[in-house]
């Protein structure tokens, strides 16, 4: 379930004390012909540059751009999200490219992972009801990697309004640490600064975004 993917989204952030559960996501994505861009997330593309495809896992993939993007490039997607239109519009991309994803959808503040996956990506997924980012890393195979990206709480007071990064934003050092380090070749937390347009101005923000390599 993602705040996510691919820049110019529409304003409509939560209110406080909202729950974002499926019935949420559902609204905003029937309230917008197109939520997001359909373009790769950056840091996404980026990483996933220096790995061989296998299998991969789209924690929140919205309407699939990612998830488009990797099975284009020979990885074998599974796609999960709470909002059926929000699958549906990804399933029909896929369809229209001749691609083959599994588009999965559920609560992702409570469902398990059916196997593990050589990639586990997310991209501005709350960690809403307080279940932590164990769960993802739970879900990468033996060497595999992680790669999960959230908007920086740095950004609250930054140049694009985002009262609800109070709530909703994490450190890439809050998810770093719920990794048990001994599991892990690797584990890089770090502060990646993006440029994305503001009410036609370009600006720059924030993303806390964790990089890890499985054992």
């Amino acid at each position: 379930m993602p705040d996510h993917q691919h820049h110019h989204a529409p304003h409509d952030a939560p209110a406080p004390g909202e729950e974002l559960d499926a019935a949420w996501w559902e609204e905003r994505y029937r309230a917008h012909e197109r939520l997001w861009s359909g373009r790769v997330n950056a840091s996404l593309a980026e990483v996933a540059a220096g790995l061989t495809p296998g299998t991969a896992f789209d924690a929140g993939a919205g309407e699939g751009g990612d998830a488009v993007w990797l099975a284009e490039r020979g990885w074998r997607v599974t796609a999960v999200d709470a909002s059926r239109t929000a699958l549906d519009r990804g399933a029909a991309e896929a369809a229209q490219r001749g691609l083959e994803i599994t588009w999965t959808q559920a609560d992702l503040r409570t469902w398990t992972p059916p196997a593990r996956f050589d990639l586990v990506t997310s991209h501005y997924l709350h960690a809403e009801g307080g279940r932590g980012w164990a769960w993802l890393a739970d879900a990468v195979a033996p060497g595999g990697t992680l790669l999960v990206v959230g908007h920086d709480p740095s950004d609250l007071d930054g140049p694009v309004p985002r009262p609800h990064l109070a709530r909703l934003g994490h450190t890439a050092d809050a998810v770093a640490a719920d990794l048990d380090p001994a599991r892990w070749v690797t584990i890089d937390p770090r502060v990646v600064e993006r440029t994305i347009t503001h009410d036609g101005v370009e600006v720059q923000v924030r993303d806390a975004v964790l990089v890890a390599r499985r054992r």
